[in-house]
């Protein structure tokens, strides 16, 4: 393992590799719950979407750690699970069969332009601005799914929303869960998320023995029933996905652009913490991590769940002496062996414990908001609409669509047209295209 990972090199040793992978472990552990709560509202089987998601998270961290030697664990990331769950399979009316080979085709498509070098051209086309602002977007997004989910915010004929029914008990837990889960994020417990989902899950149950309803209730901790039923069902979603090609295409660059930033700062932001951005900003076997990435999409979508991306709670494992691939292997073992207790980690994961997370992670990919100029109305008029649009249409690729839009009429209004790069103006004709197809 010395002269694999390069222990020493990089100032570790196998003690502090494997707590460091634990660590991280315990701080992605919510996605178990949460993934299949999320992606069973396009129809999928939860118990199906549990075994995805392990079982490609295992496989995608253990292939960072031996390709690329990064710190850095996968899994099935949040806000494009909401796309995949919301938007594709609920606004657009995709099944999730569709859904899949989607998802399926844009890790092809990234595993493409990882190796042709690509890359470099598409970071540098998109607008700083636009990233900051879809990504928090996506935060309030699923937020506000979160807030929905827990009953929070309900439905209104009057006001199209409003607040939901709190003598509710699964209300009154979702809201004790959000604010201890909110609590030990601020007071920097580790792994606070997914302690916070456990410690809401543990008061339900407590309650549901005493006669609560609509608690969650543990009847088996483990089993070896694997489900799979969901794994192969993207190769029969193809005919419908392609079936409008706008549409298609408009899904393939919402996912391939959420995975695809997502996962270049999760990487810049760990590779600056342990020394492996050069100079020129460019990441140490760069290429050999967003491969990996890749190449865990396409793994996921065979077996049947969402983009799997690299998490930012990775930083965790970092924070605790993690420098090598063996923390990444360590953590992908680890989602391996949970597959075992799928009858558990489901049996608690209802909508009252899973809403906190969904929260709490919004609030964090929101806090992106800090670095857009409010103070440029280009950048203010692109951001505000990208995020208010995402809500009000309940729709991460409308938003993005509707942001591109005004943000391009913005720099020519402003004869800022020369620092537009060519491959904008070919976004924009493909978004205004896409919106015009919706009206026939």
């Amino acid at each position: 393992m010395e002269k694999f990972f390069k222990l020493n090199e990089k100032g570790s040793n196998v003690k502090t590799e494997i707590l460091a992978g634990i660590t991280t472990f315990l701080a992605m552990a919510y996605i178990l719950g949460v993934n299949p709560s999320v992606l069973s509202a396009s129809g999928m089987s939860p118990t199906a979407v549990f075994t995805a998601t392990a079982i490609s998270a295992g496989f995608a961290s253990i292939v960072m750690g031996l390709i690329a030697n990064y710190p850095v664990a996968l899994a099935p990331g949040m806000g494009v699970n909401a796309l995949f769950a919301y938007t594709v399979c609920g606004a657009m009316g995709y099944s999730w069969q569709a859904a899949l080979a989607a998802v399926f085709v844009s890790g092809l498509i990234f595993v493409l332009i990882t190796v042709t070098g690509i890359r470099k051209a598409i970071i540098n086309a998109i607008p700083v601005q636009m990233k900051f602002a879809i990504g928090a977007g996506i935060g309030f997004f699923i937020a506000f799914i979160g807030f929905k989910n827990a009953g929070i915010i309900v439905s209104n004929e009057a006001t199209f929303v409003g607040i939901g029914n709190l003598t509710d008990p699964c209300v009154l837990l979702a809201i004790f869960g959000l604010l201890v889960t909110i609590a030990m994020v601020i007071k920097k417990v580790p792994a606070a998320v997914f302690v916070g989902m456990v410690g809401t899950a543990v008061v339900g149950v407590v309650l549901g023995l005493f006669g609560i309803e609509g608690m969650p209730a543990v009847s088996k901790i483990a089993s070896l029933n694997f489900d799979f039923s969901a794994a192969g069902q993207f190769a029969s979603g193809f005919g419908e996905l392609f079936s409008n090609p706008f549409q298609a295409v408009v899904i393939l660059f919402s996912f391939l652009f959420v995975d695809f930033f997502d996962t270049a700062g999760t990487l810049i932001s760990i590779g600056n913490n342990i020394g492996l951005v050069n100079e020129k900003g460019e990441l140490e076997n760069g290429e050999k991590a967003l491969l990996a990435d890749a190449v865990g999409t396409v793994a996921g979508a065979a077996l049947g769940t969402s983009t799997v991306t690299s998490f930012v709670e990775s930083t965790s494992g970092v924070g605790v002496g993690g420098r090598t691939g063996l923390t990444a292997v360590t953590t992908g073992v680890l989602f391996l062996l949970a597959t075992i207790f799928s009858p558990f980690i489901l049996s608690i994961a209802t909508n009252a414990v899973t809403a906190p997370a969904l929260i709490v992670v919004g609030i964090m990919m929101a806090q992106q908001l800090g670095n857009i100029d409010w103070n440029e109305m280009v950048f203010a008029a692109a951001a505000f609409t990208t995020i208010i649009m995402m809500i009000l249409m309940y729709s991460i690729s409308d938003g993005i669509a509707c942001g591109f839009i005004v943000y391009t009429i913005g720099m020519v209004a402003s004869g800022r047209t020369k620092e537009l790069n060519p491959i904008i103006y070919g976004l924009n004709i493909l978004f205004i295209i896409y919106f015009i197809s919706l009206c026939f």
